[in-house]
């Protein structure tokens, strides 16, 4: 998760009881095999003393930001977020290093075109398969 991150910051007052998702949050960043995934991401913990609701801030590598509200926005749901924009940002560097342009757009006539089905039926295999390792004088 935080290979897609520049920075990360957790803001909470330890007495609040919404802060379960921020302690959850943390953890996750904390593991040894999340640092070594980008060790230049920062993992900033903010502890206030106000009534200020937790939150969790982002920052990708790319440059967005976004907020979260930590007391209605589970933990999971903040990485599982992460990880799918996560998924865009390597797609998107994988084409621009190809040379191809960003975002990809595709012509509307393509959409009705028609696409033959890729299935293959195992029974299909196996009977072939059973044709081709057959012994010789059973043939």
């Amino acid at each position: 998760m935080l290979k897609f991150l520049s920075k990360a910051k957790i803001e909470f007052n330890a007495l609040d009881p919404r802060v379960a998702s921020c302690m959850e949050f943390l953890a996750q960043c904390n593991p040894r095999k999340a640092k070594e995934s980008n060790p230049a991401c920062q993992v900033l913990v903010k502890r206030c003393t106000d009534d200020f609701p937790p939150q969790i801030t982002v920052t990708f590598v790319n440059g967005v930001v976004e907020a979260f509200d930590a007391t209605s926005t589970p933990a999971q749901a903040i990485r599982t977020m992460i990880l799918e924009k996560g998924q865009l940002l390597e797609t998107e560097q994988m084409f621009r290093e190809a040379g191809e342009k960003w975002p990809v757009i595709i012509p509307e006539e393509e959409f009705h075109q028609f696409a033959p089905g890729t299935k293959i039926r195992c029974t299909f295999f196996f009977i072939i398969n059973a044709l081709v390792s057959r012994p010789s004088h059973l043939q």
